[in-house]
């Protein structure tokens, strides 16, 4: 997991979408040149990898986060202990409450962040790893359970999608996930500074 603020060197691209030069600033804003979708993708690749000391980045799958409450309710709803009060979003949403998320709480759990008491995104980037790690575990009993599974997540995702993957090497990651042990997501540690202003 690679915090959104990270500052990094990017590609700037033009509106044919080459490359005009390069730009430090937040890694999440290399996917704001280009075309929102393949070129945005590849893009954010090249800065990742960057970021990474040009460590090779074989293939990407952007989701959208409108897929959350679609994919959440797939699975039959993601039961967690909520980390931060969120009542000001959501009023079931009470820290250290057991809640079983529904599509919009699920969106409103991993995005939410103005107006909370923790305003960060290193905050809500806790909820998300912990909100994907109980979604990884309640898709894999899904799809034990549902062989179908599969087929019906990438009808019901694919509209949210942008991949260089073809269907048969998405297939094949997706049933690689399935029998691999999860151990965790790992992230790059560091912490929040305010920097210099142009």
């Amino acid at each position: 997991q690679i915090n959104r603020d990270t500052i990094a060197e990017m590609n700037r691209l033009g509106v044919a979408g080459d490359k005009i030069g390069t730009v430090k600033q937040q890694i999440a804003l290399s996917h704001t040149y280009g075309n929102g979708k393949e070129v945005s993708c590849r893009n954010t690749v090249d800065a990742v990898s960057q970021l990474l000391f040009g460590v090779k980045i074989h293939h990407y799958v952007s989701l959208t986060m409108e897929a959350v409450p679609t994919y959440n309710d797939l699975v039959g709803g993601v039961t967690l202990t909520v980390l931060d009060d969120l009542t000001s979003l959501d009023g079931a949403l009470v820290k250290d409450a057991v809640v079983t998320l529904n599509g919009e709480q699920a969106l409103t759990y991993v995005r939410g962040r103005y107006g909370l008491d923790e305003p960060t995104n290193i905050a809500r980037m806790k909820r998300q790893r912990q909100y994907i790690s109980a979604l990884y575990e309640q898709s894999n009993k899904k799809a034990e359970a549902d062989k179908s599974f599969s087929i019906e997540v990438a009808k019901s995702l694919s509209k949210y999608i942008v991949s260089d993957c073809t269907l048969n090497q998405m297939q094949t990651l997706y049933d690689k996930f399935a029998i691999y042990d999860f151990e965790g997501i790992s992230e790059i540690k560091g912490e929040s500074v305010v920097g210099e202003q142009d």
